[in-house]
Order: structure tokens, then sequence, then C-alpha cells
């Protein structure tokens, strides 16, 4: 192959990072979802899979399908650093790298030396040996070919797929593994006799943009033919950063939903921090109990990272809906037109002290480090603390208190050693 991407792709990746630091559970199915009585599957074994335990499923029905299984609660931490490592790996191999989530990477070998295959053996072996986790390597002409070689490889495998192979080795295929077949479009295929990539492939494109529109017929007209022209993108710069929270029953209460806007806040805050962004937007997200979905969103004069101004905006946000005791699911924030943070310049507001809030938050950011996420925290969120760490069902829970403030009230959390540290304002 004179030209190939290469995909790699972890094996069950969040449930293989919980055995790796549990080896006694290695005879077990293991879950991992978020907990609470509306908590999502994030990743399975196979051997739960195998009993149709799959991700996105709410983990009630994961418990009815598979008792057995054990069930363990996200890690986003220790996720990312097995993700960082692994991603290392791969940079230091080829120059073109496009992570496309914590778990999956495509590699563009062009001007890579030596022959794919070997290469794919290698990065197999490495990870092995570096992160003690399995990985699925695909490898095609193209993205798509790569993607679907790696999913015909798992668990634990690789496949090449030269150019001239790429018909003979799609055709067989089912419609639903293309991109962009999601369920529904897999079933309005199904109704027309399409199953199979040989069955697109072999339909006249006219036919699939009556039937999808035309925009969505021609994608799929050209992926059945093999058609990819998608490059590998090394970089990719974020657009938005966010946290979300589903509430464990339905709240009316506005004091919780500040109070959960604060957390997130703080967690968004944090990662715009790290990341040395700023935002220019902060959109809320509201879900209501009959799963109808709304969006808000204000324009700030000047980029911001801290959580005191984001918490103000979203909080100015959700008031002005005047939801009258609405029934709400799920609270969303995010944090949106980012810019780089190096060099802005921060006009303190008149009469603020010299060292403020940015103190304050830069001090959380530390101890955080330190101690963990959550050690450092708003007074009001001390007696409501997370769930689970910030994501998309993480957040605080949904009982009674106080309302939501961001005054200078951070207190170090119980979890934290009071014999080292004291109760102590910071």
């Amino acid at each position: 192959m004179t030209s190939a991407v290469l995909l790699v792709d972890l094996d069950a990746f969040y449930a293989s990072v919980e055995l790796r630091r549990r080896p006694e559970l290695q005879d077990r199915p293991v879950v991992v979802g978020s907990a609470g009585p509306r908590g999502v599957v994030m990743s399975a074994t196979y051997d739960a899979r195998a009993r149709g335990v799959h991700a996105g499923q709410p983990v009630g029905r994961a418990r009815r399908l598979c008792p057995q299984a054990v069930f363990l609660p996200p890690d986003p931490d220790e996720y990312a650093l097995a993700s960082t490592g692994v991603m290392e790996l791969l940079h230091s191999l080829a120059r073109r790298v496009e992570p496309v989530s914590l778990d999956e990477a495509y590699l563009d070998l062009a001007g890579v030396p030596g022959d794919p295959l070997g290469l794919a053996r290698h990065i197999r072996a490495a990870i092995a040996a570096e992160q003690s986790l399995t990985a699925s390597v695909g490898i095609g002409p193209s993205k798509l070919v790569a993607k679907l070689a790696a999913t015909a490889s798992k668990p634990d495998g690789l496949r090449e797929v030269a150019p001239e192979q790429v018909a003979d080795f799609l055709r067989p295929l089912p419609a639903a593994g293309l991109p962009g077949v999601g369920e529904r479009t897999a079933e309005l295929l199904g109704r027309f006799g399409l199953h199979t990539v040989a069955d697109l492939a072999d339909t006249p494109r006219a036919t699939l943009r009556r039937m999808l529109g035309a925009a969505a017929g021609d994608q799929l007209h050209r992926l059945a033919q093999g058609v990819d022209d998608r490059p590998v993108v090394p970089y990719r710069a974020e657009r938005s950063l966010g946290a979300e929270h589903t509430y464990p029953a339905d709240t009316d209460d506005p004091e919780v939903v500040e109070r959960t806007l604060l957390a997130l806040s703080g967690a968004t805050a944090a990662r715009l921090r790290a990341a040395r962004l700023a935002a220019r937007t902060v959109t809320l997200k509201i879900r209501f109990h009959d799963f109808t979905t709304i969006t808000r969103s204000r324009t700030l004069p000047e980029p911001v990272d801290l959580a005191r101004d984001l918490h103000a905006a979203a909080a100015a946000l959700h008031r002005a809906l005047h939801l009258q005791r609405a029934r709400i699911r799920l609270v969303g924030l995010r944090a949106e037109g980012l810019v780089s943070a190096a060099g802005r310049a921060v006009q303190p507001a008149l009469g603020e002290r010299e060292h403020g809030w940015r103190e304050v938050e830069r001090t959380v950011d530390a101890v955080s480090r330190r101690f963990g996420d959550g050690a450092v925290r708003p007074a009001s969120l001390i007696d409501h603390r997370p769930t689970g760490g910030p994501g998309h069902h993480a957040g605080p829970s949904s009982v009674g208190g106080t309302t939501a403030r961001t005054s200078a009230e951070w207190s170090i959390a119980p979890s934290v050693d009071p014999s080292t540290t004291g109760r102590r304002t910071v």
C-alpha cells in the first residue's frame, strides 16, 4: 500500500481501564455507568455485551440483562490519563494523528516509513505493554474502510483492506454499519429491502435521494461505493466546553437548578483554564420531564474563564425563562465562542480588589490537582456533593438547600483529611 489510513480503537475502553486496576474482576462481566435510576451504560466488557448490554442503555435494563455483572461508576480522570498515554505513543509514530475520542484515533500513514501492517502490530504490542490495554486496528485506503476494518476485527484484532479489496470487503456488511445510518434510517432502508452495503451500492443514487433527501442520499451512495475523501485532520480546535447533569428525579425547585449551574460552572471554568481558553458565550440547556429541550445563550462583553462569570450568565438565563415550577429532567451549561486566554487583557471592575476571584479560582485549581476534584467548592454545595465528575450525566444531587451563590464562601470539602487541612476558608 503506497498510502493508507490506520484507525486505532481501544477495546471496551472504560471497562478495560477498570479491569486494569481491578484484576480480580477479570472473570466477571463489568459495566461502567453513571449512578442513579436514570444512569446510562458508558462501557461494558464483551461478556456483558454478549448478554445484550451496550453503551447508552439505561443501567436498570443492563442490571436485568446481566445481574451477575459488576457495576462501577466512571472515573474520567483515570480514563483521560490512559488515553493521554496512548495518544502520545501514536503521535511519536506518525505526523498526522487525528484523535476522535478518548479511545479512538486515525493515523495518516503517508510518509511514514515501513509496512502499515508491521506498524499496526507494533502499536498493538506497545499499547499492551505500556497501558495493559488491548486495541483493535483497521487499515484501509480511507477513513471509512479503516473504521469498518477495525470494527470487523474486534475485539483485540487487526485487519488490513487493500484498495483492490474494498468492494468485496464492504458489500456483505450491514447497511447500519455505515456512518450516518442510525436506527431510524436503518429501519427506513429495511422497509425498502435495503439491508446490506451491497443493496445500497446497487440502488440508483436518485432513488436514495428520494428516500432520504438529497444530502443524505448522495452521502450514502458515495459511502456504499467505498468513496470517502475525508482527510486525517491532525488538530481540531475545540469549539465548546461544558457539562450536563440528569437529576435522579425531576425537579421543579429553582434553587436546586441554580446550585446545579454553580457546580457545572465550576467544572467548566476549570476545564477552560486548564486548556488556556476563555469563552465569549454561555449557553444554558434545559430538558423537561417530557424530553422537550430548550437552549438559551448569552454573549458576554469580554471572554471569561471564571466560574463566577459563567454562573452569573447561566443563572440570569434561567431566571429569564420564568419556568414557574416546571419539572426539569436535565440541566446543561456550555462555554462557547472559545478564544485563547494567552495574553488576554483582564479589565478589573471598578472598585474590585487587586487580588480577587481569579486568584481564588486558581487556588481552587491547585488544591484540586493535589487532592482531587471537589476538594474545594462553594459553601452552598458542601452538603450537596455531586454524584460524579463533570460529564454528560454527572453533577450535584437534587436535594433541597440554600440558594446557590458565588460569594467568597469556598471551603475545604469533608473528603480532605481535616487533620492536615482543617475546615477553613480559602
